[in-house]
Order: structure tokens, then C-alpha cells, then sequence
């Protein structure tokens, strides 16, 4: 079975989230189970070292006015299609963001371009491979279904959302140009408020619409969480499915990881506390063995609920422990962090910005790790901490209560809590759950036993990507019951 996945991002070739993590991660995962996969990619500046694997070139001609073509580059194990249209593509700055952190003005040309190539794979294949099946992620990759659909092709279509707070909404002005049949500019078609939106289009032309967590995707068809797209989802209830995420197992392994001070596993726990002394010193944090070193790992927006850690702060250093963190995003939080640093010196320490190998080094570490959000589709740092034995403290929602088992009496007593929960995502909640973290803490047997759990748990991709592959078959199987 071969499988077409469209994606705007692929670790470790260009990432700015945990997108980028899943499509880098799944194609390799999927392998054991008779499923081959290639990744439709755009040809960022940043990729263009890439260029001299290429085995295969093809010219699209002109896309949306810009000379366009596609490359076949394997790397990292992972099997590549990449875009060639540099007036798209070939910029400095971010990949969605230009240099002064707005959109780029053509996002809706540039990814409406990297659907249409995505289609032209579908149809006619590349490089010998032609996919049984497309796979789309997000709003980026939204259009291709549509397109698609909109080809009369029968070619099927999945549609994962990863976060549906990321819409791709775009003006109605642009329909013509982005070769959008101005019939479906409806509530039943791409019509979204009025605007143009990749995402809706993708759901409604899609087979099936999965999601990164069973939680999240029953959230998504309520109104706190659907962000207005609960109604189309509840129509589509049927063919909703959430799967978890998982974690690439050898770039994140505590045994041999290279990017740490020392490796260790859950028999050698003692030696965890060298990268403890190592994270302190490059945060400037005092010692302090008897309380916890609490981490986090994120982006800075008020989705992830910091705003409470700000002001639970005080209650967090009173406990005597400690915070390193490592982020960018919104600017007053950015601030806010820079400040916290200055007035709690030796107790919290912030950077700006991000640092992959840094990123690696607070969850061997760190004691916990915070993830306080207000709503998680699915969540990566959480399950790197499980695996680095360093603790989840999560919030109870989307894929943070489906990969997190809550030290409360009776899970501790059975032996299978993980981590820490707390409900509702409130200041209150987020005291209550420093104090119950260092109140164990304290008690070092009942903290080793929890490192322990936390590092048995199953992080990897084997269960979901079976799941991913028994989906696919479903759908190939039903087009093929249809007779379509």
C-alpha cells in the first residue's frame, strides 16, 4: 500500500512544532507494517542542501504564476518529493512568518500550490511510485482533497488535524485564483464565516478525519473546544477517529542520547542527578535536592496555560524548587519570563527561543515537566518526559489525559501512576498540583517508583502507527466495496 503524506513541515529537515515530529516519525513507523510512504514537502531555503540527493527531477510548469517542479530526495530515512518553486519557497525568515512576524502575504498561493503538486503525485505518480491514498496534515495541506474531489479523481483522502486553532483562512477574493470551483464557496463546502478555509475544505472532502489523541477528538465536537467547527465534525462523527502521537525511540532514548550529560535508564537512576547539575548550571540555578526541578519546554501563548505558571510562581519557589524554561512566542509572555528570572534569581531561569539540543538536555535533567495547557490536541514534551523518567504535571485535556496517569491514592497503590493531573485549568488547580508534586517529591521512594512507571510507559509509534495502517486499508477497502 503506498500512502502520499502532505505536510508543510518534516523533522528534522524543517520544523517550527510537533507536526513536523509526527511527519517525520510516521513514515518509518509505518514500515513494519507494509505501508509505503512519501512525503510531499515545499523546497524552503533551508532545504536546499537536499538538492544534491536528488535521483529524480519533473517540471510542473507554473504554479499560481511561479515556475514549479518536483525532486525526489531520500534522507534520514525518510522518503522526500520536494516542491521546487522558489519564488514560493526560497525566502529567508520563517516558513509561515517574514521577518517582521507577520504571514507571508502569498500563504494562500504558496500552500494552494504545494496541494495542487501534492494532486499532480496523486494522479499521475513520481518517480515509479504512484500512492493508493492521500494523506493530508493540517490547513496547509487542506486544499489537496478538495482538489482532488474537484478533479473527479477516486483516488481517497484522510485529513489529520493537529491543532484546529489553525484554520488557513484566506479572503473569497482569492477563490479564482487559487482554481477553487466558486460552487463550493458554501456552509456544505470550503465557505468558513464568510472566508476561504483550507482546513474546513479538507474535512469535507476527506474519507476520513483523524486527530492526535481519542480526547481531543471528542472534544472537537463540543462547542468549548470545536472553535466553530463543532457542528461540521458532529456531522462527520463516523468517520472521526483519534489516534495518539508517538516519539521517535532513537532520537529520544536516555541510554545513548548524545545531546545530554550523562545516560541512563531506569535501573541507573542516580546518574540522571549529573544532568541536573548540568541543567542547573546552564539555567543558574541553585542547588536544592530536596525540592524539584521543574522544566518547560514550549511555545509561549496562552493556549498553554503559562499565564498560571507566572502566577503560581511564588507558591512554586516558596516550596524551594526550581524552574528552567525554555520558549518564545507571545512577547508579554516572553517578558513576563525574563522578568520572573530577574526576580527570582538562582530560582527560575528563562531563554528565549528554541534549542533542540538544549531541549533535550532539560527533559534528562529536570524532575518534572510543567504542561499546563488549556487545550492540547495531543502534546510531544509530555511523553519525552515520560521516557526521560522526568514527570508529566499536565492539565486534564485532549492527549495530556490520555498519555498521563494521575498519582492520585488508588493509582499510586496499584502501581501505574505516571505523572500528575489537575482540573480545572485555573490558578487554584495549578497551585494544588506544585504542592502535591512536592509533597511527594519529599518522600524519594514514592518519587523513584514514579520515574519508573513513567519510563515503562509506551511512548513509541508501533501502536499507533498499526492504527494509522488498519485506517488506511479501511478506506481502501470501503472505495473498493463501493465500487468506486
Amino acid at each position: 500500500m503506498n500512502v502520499l503524506l502532505v505536510a508543510s513541515e518534516c523533522a528534522p529537515f524543517v520544523k517550527t512544532g510537533g507536526l513536523a515530529d509526527v511527519v517525520g516519525a510516521l513514515p518509518k513507523a509505518l514500515i513494519p507494517t507494509g505501508v509505503d510512504c512519501r512525503v510531499i514537502l515545499p523546497l524552503y531555503r533551508s532545504l536546499q542542501g537536499l538538492r544534491e540527493k536528488a535521483t529524480v527531477k519533473a517540471d510542473l510548469g507554473k504554479l499560481f504564476g511561479a515556475p514549479a517542479g518536483l525532486i525526489a530526495v531520500k534522507a534520514e530515512g525518510v522518503s522526500l518529493i520536494l516542491l521546487d518553486a522558489p519564488d514560493l519557497f526560497d525566502r529567508g525568515a520563517g516558513i509561515y512568518l517574514d521577518d517582521t512576524g507577520q504571514d507571508w502575504p502569498d500563504n494562500a498561493q504558496r500552500y494552494a500550490a504545494l496541494c495542487k503538486a501534492a494532486v499532480h503525485v496523486a494522479q499521475k505518480g513520481f518517480d515509479g511510485w504512484k500512492p493508493d491514498l492521500l494523506h493530508a496534515h493540517d490547513w496547509q495541506a487542506g486544499l489537496a482533497p478538495w482538489y482532488l474531489r474537484q478533479a473527479g479523481s477516486a483516488l481517497p483522502s484522510i485529513v489529520t488535524i493537529h491543532n484546529i486553532a489553525f484554520q488557513g483562512l484566506f479572503p473569497n477574493k482569492l477563490a479564482d485564483k487559487l482554481d477553487l470551483d466558486p460552487s463550493g464557496f458554501s456552509p456544505d463546502g470550503y465557505e468558513y464565516y464568510g472566508k476561504i478555509s483550507y482546513l474546513k475544505a479538507g474535512i469535507v472532502a476527506s474519507q476520513r478525519i483523524t486527530t492526535v489523541s481519542p480526547t481531543y477528538a471528542r472534544e472537537l465536537m463540543s462547542e468549548e473546544f470545536g472553535m466553530g467547527f463543532e457542528g461540521l465534525l458532529q456531522s462527520r462523527r463516523s468517520d472521526l477517529v483519534g489516534i495518539l502521537n508517538g516519539i521517535d525511540l532513537d532520537a529520544w532514548d536516555p541510554q545513548t542520547d548524545e545531546a545530554i550529560a550523562a545516560n541512563y535508564n531506569s535501573r541507573a537512576l542516580k546518574r540522571k542527578s549529573v544532568n541536573r547539575d548540568a541543567l542547573e548550571k546552564r539555567f543558574s540555578l541553585n542547588a536544592n535536592p530536596s525540592a524539584p526541578l521543574f522544566c518547560v519546554v514550549s511555545r509561549l501563548t496562552a493556549q498553554k496555560g503559562l499565564d498560571l505558571l507566572l502566577a503560581a510562581l511564588p507558591v512554586l519557589v516558596g516550596r524551594g524548587a526550581r524552574l528552567a524554561l525554555l520558549g518564545s512566542g507571545e512577547k508579554k509572555l516572553e517578558e513576563a519570563f525574563r522578568q520572573a528570572a530577574v526576580a527570582h534569581a538562582g530560582s527560575v531561569g528563562t531563554i528565549i527561543g528554541y534549542d533542540e539540543k538544549l531541549s533535550h538536555l532539560m527533559q534528562a535533567g529536570a524532575d518534572a515537566i510543567l504542561v499546563p495547557s488549556r487545550f492540547e490536541p495531543c502534546g510531544l514534551t509530555q511523553l519525552y518526559g515520560l521516557r526521560y523518567g522526568t514527570i508529566p504535571v499536565v492539565s486534564h485535556t485532549g492527549g495530556l489525559a490520555d498519555t498521563v496517569i494521575d498519582a492520585n491514592d488508588a493509582a499510586v497503590k496499584a502501581g501505574c501512576a505516571t505523572g500528575f493531573q489537575f482540573a480545572p485549568v485555573t490558578l487554584a488547580g495549578m497551585v494544588d498540583v506544585i504542592d502535591r508534586v512536592c509533597d511527594m517529591f519529599s518522600d524519594q521512594k514514592s518519587w523513584s517508583a514514579l520515574m519508573r512507571n513513567a519510563m515503562r510507559h509506551q511512548v513509541g509509534w508501533e501502536t499507533s502507527a498499526a492504527a494509522y495502517s488498519d485506517l488506511y486499508r479501511s478506506v481502501l477497502n470501503g472505495r473498493e466495496e463501493g465500487g468506486e
